[in-house]
């Protein structure tokens, strides 16, 4: 019987991603605003404090205590870490010394993890409400329902607001709303659907219904779907290709115009819901049969594996050769981009299915024991 769990479905449906083109090289290199980074791929190319011969070095800066789970990925910008609990808040932290700035409470829990645009919080709460909130003081300036809990986070491109109505609903639409003001745009039938992912004018996102699409980000029409054989979770798309993980126990890869596949990777199962990461023609994703996964982004050959002590829901986050990822086993680890070696590991106090943010020196996470946690250097 397929695991329906709460606290793991998160990370393959919290994603909030702008591609590089679409920012300038000083937002990209200021903190790590989304899920996602730029073209998707959980990557930062701006980190260069941490590396591997100093990450075994890391320490415990600070944790803040919510009010229950911490499945929602941190976003970091302008020395401000975002995250969502499951105590229904979203909760804006100084990054130096994890400091409340303010909270807002939203109807039911946020475990979607928040984007971060032009001065606004973008974030998804169960209670079926996308937020735009003011990244300063926490007030909304607008909200819009769909009907449906949202579990995936927002993804900001172009002015425009792509979320995603999930999770037991009958009638579960991708739809595009403008930033400014929260007006509905466009919207497409895609069932249950993952995170949405954008790039090069196309939104990729994953269904329930088994099946990866390809949107049009102006007009939301149809370019394109694949069929896997069972949930299809959220995309990364780097270099013309979508890497997709599914709950068939595959990675794909495809074709980004066309969508057609271009190799799959079947890993121990009996789930992969962890999201790729993609980072120097290499593939990062996590699996439930407990590994970490490196596979060669152009062949989806095996490069290396890791194996923790539970299934890995958590999706990897890469920055300057250092792969970051959490465990359901409680713990966070740091390997060896190139060859999966254990650099460096911290045991919370229950499983880690929030996916790290790196920036700055500092690697950011939640943890289902109700942390947000931040690991620095001495």
């Amino acid at each position: 019987m397929k695991r329906i769990s709460i606290l793991v479905l998160i990370l393959c449906t919290c994603s909030a991603s702008v591609s590089w083109g679409q920012q300038s090289a000083s937002k990209v290199c200021n903190g790590w605003r989304e899920f996602h980074r730029p073209d998707m791929t959980r990557l930062n190319p701006c980190e260069k404090v941490l590396n591997v011969n100093n990450v075994g070095s890391l320490g415990l800066k600070w944790s803040y205590a919510t009010g229950s789970y911490v499945a929602s990925s941190p976003a970091v910008a302008n020395g401000v870490v975002y995250v969502g609990s499951y105590d229904n808040n979203v909760y804006a932290l100084k990054a130096s010394t994890g400091a409340l700035l303010w909270s807002y409470t939203t109807g039911d829990w946020v475990d979607s993890s928040p984007a971060v645009a032009n001065g606004v919080v973008y974030v998804g709460s169960y209670d079926g409400n996308v937020y735009a909130l003011n990244a300063k003081t926490g007030a909304k300036l607008w909200s819009y329902t769909n009907g449906g809990p949202i579990r995936s986070s927002p993804t900001v491109a172009n002015g425009v607001v792509y979320a995603g109505q999930t999770y037991g609903q009958s009638h579960n639409n991708l739809y595009a709303l403008n930033a400014s003001t929260g007006a509905l745009l466009w919207s497409y039938p895609t069932g249950l659907e993952s995170s949405p992912a954008v790039a090069n004018g196309v939104v990729y996102v994953g269904s329930v219904v088994d099946k990866a699409y390809a949107l049009n980000a102006t007009t939301g029409a149809l370019l394109w779907s694949y069929t896997a054989r069972d949930f299809v979770h959220s995309p990364a798309v780097a270099n013309g290709v979508v890497y997709v993980s599914s709950d068939d126990a595959n990675v794909y890869a495809l074709n980004a115009r066309t969508g057609h596949k271009r190799w799959t990777y079947t890993t121990g199962g009996p789930y992969v819901e962890s999201s790729p990461a993609v980072a120097s023609g290499v593939v990062y994703v996590g699996s439930d049969d407990h590994n970490v996964y490196a596979l060669n982004a152009k062949t989806g050959a095996l490069l290396w594996s890791y194996t923790t002590g539970s299934y890995v829901s958590s999706s990897p986050a890469v920055a300057n050769g250092v792969v970051y990822v959490g465990s359901g086993d409680n713990n966070v680890y740091a390997l060896n981009a190139s060859t999966g070696a254990l650099l460096w590991s911290y045991t919370t106090g229950n499983g880690v299915y929030s996916s790290p943010a790196v920036a700055n020196g500092v690697v950011y996470v939640g943890s289902q024991d109700g942390n947000v946690y931040a690991f620095g250097l001495p």
